[in-house]
């Protein structure tokens, strides 16, 4: 399927929503992108696996990048898409075709813009870290990536969410000594004396970190419990799975420490964790996007690839005209005159307008 870069933003949105992109099956959606990007001559246009990406080359003295991820969760009975008031339906709409959509206009319809652009658009977001495709490009072309400034078009409802969180999962591990349920006393049981990690969860007050202006509000939850032998065996292990969602005023090593001392006295092992990014609304390149677009800044409470983009040193926020609290669903929608509102607000960045 062709994809017309010239149609409504609202239009061609639909026509990405159709196009089905479930993660780690892209292809065709690359297709259509790389098709539609390669006809346009003052891009240069490259392909690597399902990843597409194209940049002006006008010698700007700033460069920005904007970045949007190709695939969707899978099919839950929401295609193909509907239109229904002011509303967009479909699988991807909010989640972030719409932002796709936004780039692909831009990429399009601002042929020499103020700035030199990178527009990316990436494979695999959806799912396990090791095949998101911003990764594969921060891993083996860095330089692809490399900018004054990242604008990732994940859904926020046309606000400007600086940085992320970063996020770690550990297990923390009570133990005791297996014995029959019939004499219990004989004796001691884990899943009790799991209790007491729960009861520093119950105590916990979340932190309320203020970095570079915004407010993260962190949080430390249990997610699993994991314990248990049989029906008549008191059990010597209980395994309570936590994740700390922290500010971005700690590295990882930092948040990994935090969480040792919150559970000093027992085991506490590592599974996951991811950094988070501060929001760089100092740099100059930020502050500019910002004042360009008008928009309202808060904080991002979640993690998203702008960590990638962190960790590379571009400072990064996250802007699109999706709703994050539809992403996922099956009734998934965007607000049709959102996706009009950030498509100006960006052109009006890209261009002085």
């Amino acid at each position: 399927m062709k994809l017309d870069l010239l149609s409504d933003v609202a239009d061609l949105t639909a026509a990405i929503v159709d196009i089905e992109s479930v993660s780690g099956d892209e292809e065709a959606l690359a297709d259509a992108v790389e098709e539609a990007l390669r006809a346009l001559p003052h891009l240069r246009v490259e392909r690597i696996g399902q990843n597409v990406v194209a940049r002006t080359e006008l010698g700007r003295d700033e460069r920005v990048v904007l970045a949007g991820h190709l695939d969707t969760v899978p099919l839950n009975g929401n295609l193909p898409s509907r239109v229904e008031g002011d509303r967009l339906y479909g699988c991807g709409t909010t989640d972030m075709k719409s932002g796709v959509a936004v780039q692909l206009r831009l990429a399009a319809t601002v042929p020499e813009p103020n700035r030199d652009v990178t527009f990316v658009f990436y494979e695999c977001e959806e799912i396990e870290a090791g095949r998101n495709g911003l990764k594969k490009l921060a891993d083996t072309r860095p330089e692809l990536l490399a900018g004054d400034f990242a604008v990732l078009l994940e859904p926020t409802t046309a606000l400007i969410e600086g940085g992320c969180q970063g996020t770690l999962r550990v297990e923390v591990t009570a133990r005791g000594e297996r014995a029959h349920s019939a004499r219990a006393w004989m004796g001691s049981n884990a899943i009790h004396t799991a209790g007491e990690i729960l009861d520093v969860l119950r105590a916990y007050e979340p932190a309320l970190p203020v970095v570079d202006g915004l407010e993260y509000h962190e949080g430390l939850n249990a997610v699993f419990v994991r314990g248990g032998v049989a029906g008549n065996v008191i059990p010597d292990e209980c395994v309570v799975t936590v994740n700390y969602r922290y500010a971005p005023d700690k590295s990882l090593e930092q948040a990994e420490a935090y969480v040792r001392e919150v559970f000093k006295g027992f085991e506490v092992r590592v599974t996951d964790g991811a950094p988070g990014a501060r929001p760089g609304l100092t740099h100059p390149a930020a502050s500019s996007f910002v004042s360009a677009t008008g928009a309202e800044v808060r904080a991002k409470l979640g993690w998203t690839d702008v960590a990638r983009f962190s960790a590379l040193g571009v400072p990064a926020v996250n802007y699109g005209p999706g709703e994050p609290t539809l992403a996922h669903t099956r009734d998934e929608y965007v607000e049709i005159p959102l996706i009009s509102d950030c498509e100006r607000r960006m052109r009006g960045w890209l261009t002085g307008w």
